[in-house]
């Protein structure tokens, strides 16, 4: 009967030999894909032009799926695999995983220099098709967004398969490969890539996500660990105490503690929609007359140009990048859901909120040109502000509970400084009344002080084996 050692030395060596067979497969299949590439075989050119025209003419037909491509091949940009990864390797690094944290951003940064030397030395044109529906910048093969995504989210899945049970990391898979293969999809469905562009992208990213997974093995041989087997139990399987989420504990949250947060988005809600009814009447109360009119007379170049970046803070995408972002490292650090609890109600109260105050204080924005031109939404309040507002309180009261008055102020100043940045834009570009903000004040400053009364973000305790690997 085989030894235990025996039995993992057959095993790693199983391992072995799957991590060079997937290797050399993903290397030999992109090779060959770059070759016809190339050499413009004819029936790779006939299948990648006729499948390119055939989607955009369904595409290009229906606006609703233009919409909902776009939404999808946002998550395999730069921009957001780069925040993505860095706000990983910021909670890796607050977990003490300084490895795995290199690893992920030498893995991303990896494929972002890959990618585009690779479309520079194939310099291959991107599709022309009968009506545009996106425009891309650069060359075509590889698709970047699908070698993106593919080393992005496939490098995370391998970082964290320890964490995760067996049915766990079938989800896992599932998850990643849907959403890598949506993201491939949606480059070709919106015209700006080819069948071949998305094929040659994934079989790059799987060999670079192979061969840095080699070498993270060769470095913690180096380092005195044991060989790790990473397509079946992840990178770094020790690391599973310190890289799991958060400890497994009740957030202490009731029936009545639930009917005190109705209570208090009620009272918010009674409150805002009171000044509302108060304010959408003619008159120059708090200068919602002359104040977006000095403004707008006022205006120069630089000016617009800052206000568009100020104004932005505010956005839906930035409000939720960093709310995210908030989240997983507010998780990484308290290792409990209590402040991502906080966060969550917080932002959730803020936009019902607003939204059924918009639904009843219908106020015309300022008679002034707007540049942000004509927006669904009434005036009052500012969803700019009031989302800005919450969310930078909402982390800054979580900062003040985990590490006391001086990081605390800190995280408020900054709250602050992005508050004033979005109020001015948002009258600079003509697109509020000074009373809309003060709305907004009052909407952040009722909700979220009744979300601090009734579900303080208070730190989470650590588990036993976390506590002895920090002493």
């Amino acid at each position: 009967m085989p030894t235990p050692a025996t039995r993992r030395a057959r095993t790693f060596a199983g391992a072995g030999a799957a991590g060079l067979i997937v290797t050399l497969g993903a290397g030999v299949g992109f090779a060959l894909v770059l070759s016809l590439v190339r050499g413009q075989w004819p029936p790779l050119e006939r299948l990648d032009h006729d499948v390119a025209a055939s989607m955009n003419r369904v595409v290009a037909a229906h606006h609703w799926m233009q919409v909902v491509l776009r939404t999808i091949t946002a998550f395999g940009s730069t921009l957001v695999l780069s925040c993505v990864i860095g706000v990983v390797a910021i909670a890796l690094l607050a977990r003490r995983r300084a490895r795995l944290a290199a690893y992920l951003v030498v893995t991303g940064v990896g494929a972002m220099i890959i990618g585009p030397a690779l479309k520079l030395f194939v310099g291959r044109l991107r599709p022309v098709v009968e009506q545009t529906v996106l425009v891309a910048p650069g060359n075509s093969f590889p698709s970047g967004h699908s070698l993106g995504s593919f080393t992005c989210y496939g490098a995370l899945l391998l970082i964290f398969l320890p964490v995760l049970s067996d049915r766990g990391r079938r989800y896992a898979y599932a998850g990643v490969a849907v959403l890598v293969f949506l993201i491939g999809f949606s480059r070709v469905a919106l015209g700006v890539h080819f069948v071949s562009d998305v094929l040659g992208g994934w079989l790059l990213a799987l060999l670079w996500l192979s061969v840095t997974a080699a070498a993270f093995s060769a470095w913690r041989r180096s380092a005195g660990l044991r060989p790790a087997e990473p397509l079946t139990e992840g990178l770094e399987p020790e690391a599973a105490p310190a890289i799991r989420p958060a400890v497994h504990a009740g957030l202490g949250i009731g029936w009545r503690t639930a009917a005190g947060l109705a209570v208090g988005w009620v009272l918010a809600f009674g409150v805002v929609l009171t000044l509302g009814q108060l304010v959408d009447r003619p008159g120059n109360l708090l200068g919602d007359q002359s104040i977006p009119h000095w403004f707008a007379q006022h205006r120069g170049t630089t000016l617009t140009q800052l206000s568009a970046v100020a104004a932005g803070i505010g956005s839906t995408p930035v409000i939720l990048s960093v709310g995210l972002a908030a989240a997983l490292l507010a998780l990484a650090v308290t290792r409990g859901w209590r402040a991502v609890f906080f966060l969550a109600v917080v932002l959730a109260g803020e936009i019902t909120i607003f939204l059924a105050t918009v639904t009843i204080v219908h106020r015309a924005r300022p008679d002034v040109e707007r540049l942000d031109g004509h927006l669904p939404t009434s005036s009052y309040p500012s969803g700019h502000l009031a989302a800005t507002l919450c969310l930078y309180a909402a982390i800054a009261l979580i900062v003040f509970a985990r590490y006391g008055r001086r990081w605390g102020w800190v995280a408020a100043g900054v709250g602050v400084l992005m508050a004033l940045a979005v109020a001015w834009g948002r009258l600079y570009r003509g697109m509020h009344h000074p009373t809309d903000l003060l709305g907004s004040i009052l909407l952040a400053v009722c909700w979220v002080g009744a979300c601090w009364l009734l579900i303080p973000p208070r730190p989470a305790r650590k588990p036993p084996e976390v506590e002895s690997e920090s002493r």
